[in-house]
C-alpha cells in the first residue's frame, strides 16, 4: 500500500509518497503526478519510498516529463541510497536534479532545466 502526501508551500508543491513504488501500487502515484500537472513548482520527495521498480520509475519519468511539457520546474529528494542508486545508474539524475535535503531540492527548482 503506499500513501501520497501533498503540501501546498507558498514557493512549491510537494509530493510524498510513502512506501513502496511498484507494479501494484503505482497507479494512484501516476494519477496524483497527472493531477499535479500545471503546477510551476513541483517537489516530489522519495524520503519515504524503500522500494521502487521500473513502474514506479516509468511513471516517475512520464509525471515529469508531462510537469515540464506545461513548463513546470521538478526536483526530487531521495535520501535513501537505493533509491537514490536506481536514480543514478538509469541516467535519472540528468533529466531532472536528485538532491539529499529537502532544502537543496528547494533551490534546484530555481537552478535552469538540464538540457535532455
Amino acid at each position: 500500500m503506499i500513501e501520497i502526501h501533498l503540501e501546498e508551500t507558498e514557493n512549491y508543491t510537494l509530493c510524498r509518497p510513502s512506501g513502496e513504488l511498484d507494479a501494484y501500487t503505482v497507479g494512484s502515484f501516476r494519477e496524483t503526478l497527472a493531477n499535479l500537472v500545471g503546477h510551476e513548482r513541483l517537489l516530489i520527495d522519495l524520503s519515504d519510498v524503500p522500494f521502487m521498480d521500473s513502474a514506479g520509475l516509468g511513471a516517475l519519468i512520464t509525471g515529469i516529463r508531462r510537469a515540464r511539457e506545461a513548463d513546470g520546474a521538478v526536483a526530487v529528494r531521495s535520501d535513501r541510497p537505493a533509491i537514490t542508486r536506481l536514480l543514478n545508474t538509469t541516467g535519472f539524475d540528468r533529466i531532472v536534479p536528485v538532491t539529499e535535503t529537502l532544502e537543496e531540492a528547494v533551490e534546484a527548482l530555481d537552478e535552469p532545466l538540464p538540457e535532455g
